[in-house]
């Protein structure tokens, strides 16, 4: 160690090596600055038009890096009044080098951006700047637009609500501004659109990630999913469910801890037993690779009759099975459980079973952002993680200094034995902040205990209680400890002052729901003697400025027809203000950020500290914890007993360093234990993802080519090999040869019936031969049927089949993939690794889609029916989707929320409703399709034609 401390000393640390050579950059940048200031506005805008032609001739984005800084840093200046700092180049050129820059909260990382963005949007193919919500998404876009837009190049911004066509535009623009889930879900829907003109992306060239933790980490627990509705499989649940009663206690394993029940020995025989008797099984084995659909049905069904009971786990109301919360013991209405489960129990309690939602297209956010040729990020909190960013991502976390030196105090936690004694000890802290106008921002773990605090903060007698309390300490305390005694006299008397009033402390509440309203509140979170209670993620993107923001108090204050004067006066009059507010912060102390627990992670942690100390302003933080604490009560083993050893009485505490540093080697675990989590459920989806990529690729061929003929001549040829193997098995003697069989799978697939059993009884015919006549008479009536429908028509019939087959394929093989996770996790208990078990049988899957894909196709062909022109049935109603992407904290789906708060910004009070809610009042009109809803494909078509919907407006 002594000998590493003397190395970093002459040659410097990593990081410091990383940043050297590139401040002759900065340097040179500086030389420019002069020269480019002499510029009119039109001859700066005409630098883009040069750059651009200069790469286009040859020369790399490296070699016009400083002149591509000194003319952004320019056009900043003139169009926000904002000159990046030298250090705000050295963040611009590691994100160019597309790895992390850490910066620390109020270094400007917004601005920072725009110096990579503006260089490598030079060469015209887009780039990508991804923030955490669409508020932020548009601030920037608006925010930043006018620095790229005196540059003369296009910005453009996806957010929750718009249409196709505004997204292609937005993603036309040099510049794109959006959130992870709208880019995540556009790559998605994009890869479900029928023609290339659809499509909104035009690929992924280079990304900037906003707050990269929160999106590559954090987000990134849960996938991003769209889903619609299956076929009705009421009748297997029904079947499967009748199997279960037939068990007897020796059949199956029930694990109450861990709420799982496994067949036994016995039981997987019976089971595969019934279902070969209900013909439900396919193969020798219960668990070979077509029966994992079935499989993962049976374990649900089992699993319902087993594990979950009525009246505890569930109650059946009005011929519905309602959920019922573990926790609470309310009932969750509209909540079911997913993976069939919720169907298995209805089965089980023979009730309507609704149709589950089925899988249509998902990504993780690991693998959508690895799309990119080159990917970038910035936060203030990265290097505690980047052992995971270099390993999923390869993306180096490289410190950026700050503009000025940090003057920051962060304290040793404080522990109490007891959660009342901690709240006790937070309420003094807010309160002698309070007392001398410093402002605190409060953090906590959760929205519950947000608004546990601030119940305690308004309540009066809480505050009388602390006063008493405080007050009965001073009375134990001996005569040489007057000072102290007078101090607790003194914060007594001042807490009983507090009580007095109607609410003791008046505060604001954050949390994560409506970003707009938390961006005023974080940023009014510096003023004197504000109190700001916010959860973990709650407010980021927005600067906590001592006395207060100055452009969102003018903002506040513009009025309509406002003068270019007014507007003047108006902000000399805020800018007075807020001077006078920050004199009375700094003088107060600076921002006292306060932690009510630790989290898990150290990086959420240091998130709270680091909204201290903005560009060197004083400030300082501590953690106040207690043995009750989540962290504590798991990883704070003997903890208590080493308390009491110390003496340790009530309402006190311990601080000490060494106990800060054991808090800390305690998250050092957790995080390892999540990364492994979240690594290894990476490697199921990395297998998930090479199929996709192949699937995904294979259809933007389908639709880029002119024809499909060739793809279908090849699938056919292979088709018909495929169906000779498996009936006349290649050098096997005619005894062996199942021509019969034969016969019927190709009238089948071909729509024909072929001599095979006469050319099979020629002498010595090989299997070979067999497979080049029925390719021939394949052949023969596939340019039949062309003639028969037209050239043109067959030629877009088959490039519409092919898709539609495709993806009608890949649904059902996404789902087989999600049953094949749910249960191979079992394999481990036979000492085999579950992750190589699932690529196994993934690639087999993978196979048998393909075979599958090669049938249906050429089936369709050869058995379409084109209608004439005039009796043409309208476009079928495409299936209805729904986009999930799962808070991690929360289970709650943010599109829904992301939806409801796209509705409330776009003016709710003129009573405009969502289509949904149009459908739900509407009566079903025949000449409206969209008021028709899911119609069941053997069900009467709602246009009143008498034709079951299958047959006319749902034809495919």
């Amino acid at each position: 160690m002594a000998l590493l401390g003397i190395a970093k000393k002459l040659f410097g640390s990593a990081n410091d090596r990383r940043l050297k050579p590139l401040w002759r950059r900065v340097q040179a940048i500086n030389a420019l600055e002069d020269e480019i200031a002499q510029l009119s506005d039109e001859a700066l805008k005409a630098r883009t038009d040069a750059l651009r032609r200069r790469h286009q001739a040859g020369e790399s984005l490296d070699a016009l890096l400083v002149e591509a800084f000194a003319t952004v840093r320019e056009a900043a200046k003139r169009a926000l009044g904002q000159r990046h700092y030298d250090v705000q180049l050295l963040g611009g050129m590691i994100l160019h080098e597309g790895a992390i820059a850490e910066m620390k909260t109020g270094e400007g990382k917004t601005l920072v951006a725009t110096l990579p963005v503006y260089l490598n949007a030079l060469t015209g193919r887009g780039v990508h700047v991804v923030t955490v919500n669409d508020y932020l998404a548009k601030r920037d876009a608006e925010w930043m637009g006018r620095v790229y837009e005196r540059l003369g190049m296009t910005v453009g911004c996806i957010v929750h609500g718009l249409t196709d066509a505004e997204r292609r535009q937005a993603y036309a623009a040099d510049i794109t501004y959006g959130t992870n889930n709208e880019f995540g879900f556009d790559y998605l829907r994009d890869n479900l659109k029928g023609s290339l003109e659809e499509m909104v992306q035009r690929g992924h060239h280079y990304a900037i990630v906003d707050e990269v933790d929160s999106i590559l980490i954090d987000e990134a627990r849960t996938p991003l999913i769209i889903s619609g509705p299956t076929d009705d499989k009421s009748e297997l649940y029904m079947t499967i469910d009748g199997f279960i009663p037939q068990l007897e206690e020796s059949d199956y394993e029930i694990d109450e801890k861990a709420r799982s029940v496994v067949l036994t020995e016995e039981g997987n025989e019976k089971i595969e037993q019934l279902l070969r008797e209900a013909d439900l099984l396919e193969g020798d084995s219960l668990y070979d690779a077509v029966n994992i659909s079935v499989v993962h049905h049976v374990n649900q069904a089992l699993k319902a009759h087993k594990i979950f009971q009525r009246d505890k786990d569930y109650i059946v109301r009005n011929g519905k099975v309602v959920i019922i919360d573990e926790f609470t013991g309310r009932m969750m209405e509209g909540r079911r459980w997913s993976d069939g489960l919720h169907q298995a129990v209805e089965a089980k309690e023979k009730v309507a079973i609704q149709p589950e939602n089925q899988t249509l297209a998902s990504i993780t956010f690991q693998n959508y952002f690895r799309l990119y040729e080159k990917l970038a990020g910035m936060t203030g909190t990265a290097l505690t993680e980047a052992a995971e960013f270099s390993d999923i991502y390869k993306l180096d976390v490289v410190e950026i200094p700050t503009n000025r030196p940090v003057a920051r105090i962060d304290m040793d936690d404080e522990l109490y034995m007891t959660a009342e004694e901690k709240y006790k000890a937070i309420a003094v802290q807010i309160a002698e902040c309070h007392r001398r106008g410093q402002p605190v921002l409060v953090g906590t773990v959760s929205i519950e205990k947000s608004e546990r605090l601030s119940e305690l903060l308004s309540d009066r007698k809480f505050f009388r209680n602390v006063a008493k309390s405080l007050r009965a300490r001073a009375g134990e305390l001996k005569a040489k400890e007057s000072d102290l005694k007078e101090e607790l006299e003194d914060k007594a008397a001042y807490l009983e002052e507090l009580a007095a009033r109607k609410t003791p402390i008046l505060h604001n509440v954050l949390n994560a729901r409506y970003h707009e309203q938390e961006a005023e509140i974080i940023a009014g979170a510096g003023a004197p003697g504000a109190v700001t209670i916010a959860t973990n993620m709650a407010g980021r993107g927005t600067d906590i400025q001592l006395g207060g923001s100055i452009d969102m108090q003018l903002m506040k204050s513009l009025e309509e027809g406002d003068t270019p004067e007014t507007i003047a006066r108006k902000r000399a009059e805020i800018e007075a203000r807020v001077a006078e507010a920050k004199k009375k912060a700094l003088e107060a102390g600076g921002l006292f950020v306060l932690g009510t627990e630790r989290h898990e992670s150290r990086r959420i942690d240091n998130q709270l500290r680091g909204r201290s100390g903005r560009q060197g302003d004083p400030g300082a933080t501590k953690f106040f914890l207690s043995l009750e604490d989540d962290l504590m009560r798991i990883f704070g083993t003997g903890m208590e007993k080493m308390l009491k050893r110390f003496g340790i009485q009530p309402d006190e505490s311990i601080e000490h360093p060494w106990f800060t540093k054991a808090v800390e080697t305690a998250q050092k675990k957790v995080e390892q234990r999540n990364f492994d989590i979240r690594k290894n459920l990476l490697k199921f989806d990395d297998v998930i993802n090479d199929q996709r990529k192949a699937i995904f690729e294979q259809r933007r061929e389908f639709m880029s080519a002119e024809t499909v003929d060739d793809i279908i001549a090849d699938m056919r040829a292979q088709l018909v090999n495929d169906l000779v193997a498996k009936h006349i098995p290649p050098k096997s003697y005619a005894e062996k040869w199942d021509v019969e069989g034969l016969e019927k799978a190709v009238e089948e697939i071909f729509g024909a019936s072929l001599p095979i059993s006469e050319w099979a009884k020629q002498e010595g015919v090989a299997d070979t031969e067999i497979a080049d006549q029925l390719l021939e008479e394949a052949n023969r009536l596939a340019a039949q049927r062309a003639a028969e429908i037209g050239p043109d028509i067959m030629r877009r019939v088959e490039k519409a089949f092919l898709l539609h087959a495709l993806d009608s394929n890949w649904r059902e093989h996404l789902q087989q993939l999600d049953h094949l996770r749910s249960v191979v996790w079992m394999r481990g208990h036979a000492q085999r690794d579950p992750v190589n078990e699932f690529k196994t049988e993934a690639f087999a899957l993978f196979e048998a889609l393909l075979d599958n894909l090669r049938r249906d196709v050429i089936r369709m062909l050869m058995n379409v029916q084109v209608r004439a022109p005039e009796e043409a049935a309208p476009r079928p109603q495409s299936l209805p989707m729904r986009e999930i992407h799962a808070d991690p904290r929360t289970g709650e789906n943010e599109m829904e929320l992301a939806g409801a708060g796209a509705r409330i910004a776009r003016g709710a009070s003129a009573g405009v409703g969502t289509l949904a809610a149009a459908r739900r009042t509407q009566s079903v009109d025949p000449a409206n399709p969209d008021t028709w809803g899911r119609t069941p494909r053997n069900a009467p078509c709602p246009c009143g034609s008498g034709r079951k919907f299958k047959h006319c407006h749902g034809t495919i």
